[in-house]
């Protein structure tokens, strides 16, 4: 069975534009990756977890906000390994300023075989980017989620 996880994918309305919230992970092995890197924020469900409750909390351990309002599914994205990642979207609360974001922090051994465990957060930078701009920063298996996001905004009348 594979591995299931729950996202946001958050968007805001800039004059006639849109603009999606992504984060960049944290740690040694994402610091020098920038383009392909980003992701919406998102997390493993827990055993028996509502999923779109999953979505809400792993978004709020990753911004250090919690995140509410109107959530419309968007569906479910399977990564090329082979994760799947259950995805809603929403439109942001326009006070959600990324400079004041904090993410929760995870800690591994670091450098490897050095026997020192060192602190990182989940989430280095939080940005707003177009959807051009988001088309060439989201990970290759998430990318496919902007079209869906477009679908829903066109399927609910807003026009750009």
């Amino acid at each position: 069975m594979a591995i299931r996880s729950a996202g946001l994918l958050i968007y805001r309305r800039v004059s006639s534009d849109i603009e999606v919230l992504l984060v960049h992970p944290g740690g040694p092995f994402w610091a020098r990756k920038d383009e392909a890197a980003w992701s919406i924020p998102k997390g493993l469900i827990e055993p028996r977890e509502d999923e779109l409750a999953a979505a809400i909390r792993e978004t709020a351990e990753e911004l250090g906000v919690v995140v509410d309002g109107v959530f419309t599914s968007l569906g479910e994205y399977r990564q090329p390994g082979g994760k799947i990642v259950v995805v809603w979207s929403i439109e942001a609360d326009p006070i959600l300023d990324v400079n004041a974001i904090q993410s929760s922090e995870f800690q591994m051994e670091w450098p490897p075989r050095s026997g020192r465990v060192k602190s990182f957060p989940e989430v280095d930078r939080v940005e707003w980017f177009s959807l051009p701009d988001a088309a060439v920063k989201l990970l290759k298996g998430q990318q496919p989620m902007l079209a869906d996001l477009l679908k829903h905004l066109e399927q609910s009348g807003w026009n750009y």
